[in-house]
Parts: structure tokens; sequence; C-alpha cells
């Protein structure tokens, strides 16, 4: 299987780049393509897939991974239902035996997946403590108060690693290094795991 993986952002890339190849192995090949912000892939999306439809095959997949934000994930992925079926596409959502596309919400943003493994955090960033693990508002990463990206800044100032606002890019890269998808907590990368592995028929 092949996967056309489409997401908002180059640090969304960075750290795909290195957790879907953890996921699948070296059987499934993929490409990540990013684009300048959630606005700009919305408004290219419709015809990226129409562009796909011309030589999509039953060895072809097409992912969009997208950032909740604040708004709501169920208006977001009926939005992105909408526009696959709007060209005549099928996801993974109409339950059929071979979708062309598999929608996926980050909930709430992508950082939301590295607070799913602060070990992976710590190892890439020693002095990120792992005893974060313990604290109560981190628990449940895709239900961090205040922003994921907001609360990885903090402590990050805190710990003295960025005190300038963070690289994107560069800490995407190294967390995603040192994650193990069975360790992460957040649900909604539970979620892109399994869809993965459902659309390739890893068992």
């Amino acid at each position: 299987m092949h996967l056309e993986i489409l997401v908002e952002e180059p640090s969304a890339k960075e750290a795909l780049d290195i957790i879907v190849r953890r996921i699948l192995g070296r059987t499934h090949s993929f490409v990540v393509h990013p684009f300048n912000g959630k606005p700009d892939l919305l408004k290219k999306l419709p015809n990226r897939l129409r562009g796909y439809r011309h030589y999509i095959n039953e060895n072809m997949r097409i992912v969009v991974l997208i950032d909740a934000d604040e708004g709501s994930c169920l208006a977001l992925k009926r939005k992105l239902d909408c526009i696959a079926h709007s060209v005549g596409l099928t996801t993974k959502t109409d339950n059929c035996a071979s979708c062309h596309i598999m929608n996926r919400i980050v909930v709430k943003e992508l950082e939301a997946w590295f607070w799913g493994d602060i070990y992976a955090m710590n190892r890439a960033y020693p002095r990120i403590p792992v005893g974060l693990v313990n604290k109560s508002k981190y628990r449940n990463p895709d239900a961090i108060g205040g922003g994921t990206y907001e609360a990885l800044e903090r402590e990050f100032k805190r710990y003295r690693i960025f005190t300038a606002g963070l690289p994107k890019r560069e800490v995407a890269k190294n967390i995603a290094m040192h994650m193990l998808p069975e360790r992460n907590t957040s649900p909604s990368f539970k979620a892109f795991v399994c869809g993965l592995q459902d659309i390739c028929q890893i068992s």
C-alpha cells in the first residue's frame, strides 16, 4: 500500500516522516505533503483530491491530518468528508471495504501527541523531567487547557531549553525520533495509528 498524507504545516511533516515509518514498517510506502497552515490546506484540498481521483487505485490511499484547534472535531470531520464526496471519493467514515481517504483530526494540536509521550520528550530534551507524567493537567494530552503548543512552550521556557519561542520543526523532529506508538496516551494519536493499520491491513 502507498499513502499520500496531507498535513497542515512543515512541523507535522517532520514528525510524521518518522512516526508513520515506525507504524508501517518497510512494507508500505508513503509521502507526507505539508501545506502553509490549516486555511491553506482546506482551501486547496478540493483541487488536490480531484487530481488524485484521476490515478488513485486499490493500492493507494489518501490520509488527511488536520488540527482541531478550538473547533468542533465532528464538524471538521464532516467538512473533510463532504469535500471528499464532492469530488467523487469515498472516506473511511463511509465504512466501505476499500475507501479512498482517511480523514483524521488531531485534538487539539500536533503538540498533544508529544504530550502523549513525555518519555520521548525527556529523551530528546533531558531537562524536561519524566515526572511531568504525574501532573494531573498533562494526564490527558488531548484535554490540556490553554493549548498544547502553549503548554509545551511554557515547560521548555521553565527548564531553560528554548527561552525565545519554540523552533517547531526542530522540536517536532527531535521528539518524534524517540516516540513509541504503543506508549502514547493521546486518544487522537491512538485513533490515527489504528486508522493507518486498518487501511494498510496491518494486524
